[in-house]
């Protein structure tokens, strides 16, 4: 049960963290604020949007670190069932291989003339 409230957690903080991320401006977004494109001043104001976007993501990685390291505690301390080949299926050993046949003998090669068998 607790696996599954971290684990709950862990993939609500990685949407958030990953929300977050695209929301923010880079930054070169403040040098198009200061030539009149207006983005700047939206929703949070010019320096509000950054503070909060800013500690909100450091909050969501800090709570997304805390619970990969949970997870893995958890599931590292989970006590096992039994063993890791129960239910596998034991496979009995192939009939064996004959040896490959010899191959027959060959009959030795005709011994080579002497020089006065050689008809001239």
């Amino acid at each position: 049960m607790l696996e599954i409230v971290i684990l709950a957690i862990h993939v609500i903080a990685a949407a958030g963290l990953i929300g977050l991320v695209l929301l923010q401006h880079g930054k070169g977004a403040d040098m198009g604020a200061a030539f009149g494109s207006g983005a700047s001043g939206s929703l949070f104001g010019a320096s509000g949007s950054a503070n909060f976007l800013s500690r909100t993501t450091g909050i969501l990685a800090a709570v997304f670190f805390l619970t990969s390291m949970g997870l893995t505690y958890v599931t590292s301390h989970k006590p096992q069932s039994g063993s890791v080949m129960e239910g596998h299926k034991v496979e009995q050993p192939a009939a064996p291989v004959p040896a490959p046949a010899k191959p027959a003998e060959t009959a030795p090669a005709p011994a080579s003339p002497k020089n006065s068998e050689i008809p001239k």
